[in-house]
């Protein structure tokens, strides 16, 4: 629970650590939907939340750690996703767990949030990649330790190199539905079958 204190001219809340620091993420999405990365300040962040920018250094160090903090919910938000459909999966069928994941990836990837179109903007390709490079290498292992050893297990196949495997098909899957969104699910279903030998 948060406490009061007066200053000089204001009243400011106190409140722990975890809870001020999730205001000041969530303000910061928040900002980077309405007006975009580059045009976000530290100043802007601040106002939002109501704390002095001090604070935010106190906390993200810059801009740049507050980015990647945002970026790093995202992924953790991605990765969640593919956890899900994992677990709600039906075992043995193939088919419908291609169909799904597929759909997963178009969802993720498709999505009308306004970070992720600024995200692709020529000003921000290092962040872009940043995130990609983030996301796969969290999907991959998460991918490695539930869906691609349980699918070992019940065919009894060995997959070999699976960690690259999986990130070729993570990144294929991401940039060919990023920049031809319009190839039908049943064309990137044949790729990952082909790629995995379903």
């Amino acid at each position: 629970m948060g406490r009061e204190v007066e200053g000089a001219s204001t009243v400011r809340s106190i409140k722990p650590p975890d809870v001020r620091k999730g205001e000041i993420v969530a303000a910061t999405r928040a900002l980077f939907r309405e007006q975009g990365i580059s045009r976000t300040t530290l100043k802007d962040v601040a106002g939002r939340v109501g704390v002095t920018r001090g604070l935010i250094y106190h906390y993200f160090g810059d801009m740049d750690g507050l980015v990647e903090v945002v970026l790093e919910a995202y992924v953790a938000e991605f990765v969640e996703a593919v956890r899900e459909w994992d677990s709600q999966r039906e075992v043995g069928n193939i088919d419908r767990a291609l169909v799904d994941c597929i759909g997963l990836f178009r969802r993720v990837l498709q999505t009308d949030d306004p970070l992720r179109a600024d995200l692709h903007r020529a000003e921000n390709a290092g962040l872009y990649l940043r995130f990609v490079d983030r996301a796969v290498e969290a999907v991959v292992d998460s991918i490695r330790a539930t869906t691609v050893e349980a699918y070992a297990r019940r065919h009894e196949i060995a997959i070999e190199n699976v960690r690259e495997t999986f990130t070729v098909l993570v990144y294929g899957l991401i940039g060919l539905t990023r920049s031809h969104p319009e190839t039908e699910d049943s064309v990137l279903i044949g790729i990952v079958r082909q790629t995995l030998y379903l």
